[in-house]
């Protein structure tokens, strides 16, 4: 599906496009229209479509257990249903485009759905895109991509201890202008057994991969992409292969800071795990093959106490320093060019000024 590769290009749009799927860029469109059902946009979409469907969940559901026994009669109602649903968005929504506006369409399969919008749509007078196969079609695109684009960048990996900063470190690194994946911000999820976000779930598979691609094909191949050390898993959510090969073919800077720095932004960033202490003891009972029950007991304890520092400093110590260590020897081994920066302070301030260093550190050889 993708054309062929060429590491020499500027920009990855050029090797991962929308034209391969026969449209624009989605920049050049003044609206993306999604005519899928809700449950079908919510599992995965186009970033920046809009979701319009021709027929709400309910209806869909109805017209299709209806076209079972009498497919005329389905599309009689699908037709009403497309209808009055369509006209709901003209005065609200469509009104505010001008004559020389262009749409995009799609829908499942690129079929009925999509022509009842792009039909009204040309009947007004837009120009209209229909994506050929739809969702379908677009949903080959991603994993296509995610397969090709992953190896021609070259990736800077931190690694290091849990709650060593590697988050607040990537998200200084974009401000000073340096290309940035954060996984876990996309996956909406800290990659532990205590890592899920309090009141936020964690995307589909297909929409991470869907948000991934976008952000990657708008990269500079020419530029290091910094990203952080993950498991193959984050959460519910799995990192393409491609992605993850590239990744633990790449170089590492190990991040070191001092464990009160570290406790002080366990603190900061898990202010749900410092109000239910005990909660995050729970959570971690499954670790009881790893840790031994005396040590579970003992962290219960402190989380009792609401000792939160000493119980942060020993799941630390005792379970996540050893287990990170474990997994980084696995997935990097020891590495002749990897070089260890020390980070005295997370605080703002500080920050900056070490991520300006860590900027302007150069490999031997």
């Amino acid at each position: 599906m993708l054309d062929s590769l060429s590491a020499s290009a500027e920009s990855a749009c050029s090797i991962v496009h929308p034209h391969q799927l026969e449209v624009q860029d989605w920049s050049r469109y003044a609206l993306i229209i999604d005519a899928r059902s809700p449950h079908e946009f919510a599992e995965d979409h186009i970033p920046s479509a809009v979701n319009l469907p021709v027929v709400d969940d309910q209806e869909y559901a109805e017209v299709g257990t209806t076209h079972r026994s009498d497919k005329h009669r389905a599309y009689l109602i699908g037709v009403e249903y497309s209808l009055v649903n369509i006209a709901r968005q003209i005065t609200p929504l469509i009104s505010r485009y001008g004559p020389n506006d262009r749409f995009l369409v799609y829908c499942f399969r690129g079929g009925k759905r999509s022509r009842l919008w792009a039909d009204n749509l040309r009947t007004i007078g837009f120009e209209v895109d229909v994506i050929a196969g739809g969702w379908k079609n677009y949903r080959r695109w991603v994993r296509a991509g995610l397969d090709a684009l992953p190896s021609t960048f070259t990736y800077r990996v931190l690694v290091g201890p849990t709650g060593c900063g590697k988050t607040r470190i990537l998200k200084e690194l974009e401000r000073q202008g340096e290309q940035v994946l954060e996984l876990e911000g996309l996956a909406q999820h800290r990659g532990s057994l205590i890592g899920d976000l309090p009141g936020v779930a964690q995307p589909s598979q297909k929409q991470f991969d869907s948000e991934l691609l976008e952000i990657m094909r708008h990269f500079d191949v020419r530029r290091p992409v910094w990203v952080e050390a993950e498991s193959k898993r984050i959460g519910n959510i799995q990192i393409p292969e491609a992605l993850f090969d590239a990744m633990h073919r790449s170089e590492t800077i190990a991040i070191e800071v001092p464990m009160a720095e570290r406790v002080a932004m366990w603190k900061e960033d898990y202010p749900h795990l410092v109000a239910d202490p005990v909660g995050m003891v729970a959570k971690l009972l499954p670790l009881k093959p790893l840790v031994g029950k005396e040590c579970l007991d003992r962290w219960m304890a402190m989380a009792e106490a609401r000792d939160i520092e000493p119980l942060f400093e020993a799941v630390m110590w005792e379970h996540y320093d050893p287990c990170y260590a474990r997994s980084t020897r696995k997935n990097y081994g020891p590495r002749d060019s990897s070089i260890a920066v020390q980070i005295e302070s997370l605080r703002p301030e500080a920050l900056g000024e070490a991520v300006g260093g860590l900027l302007g550190v150069r490999r031997p050889g």
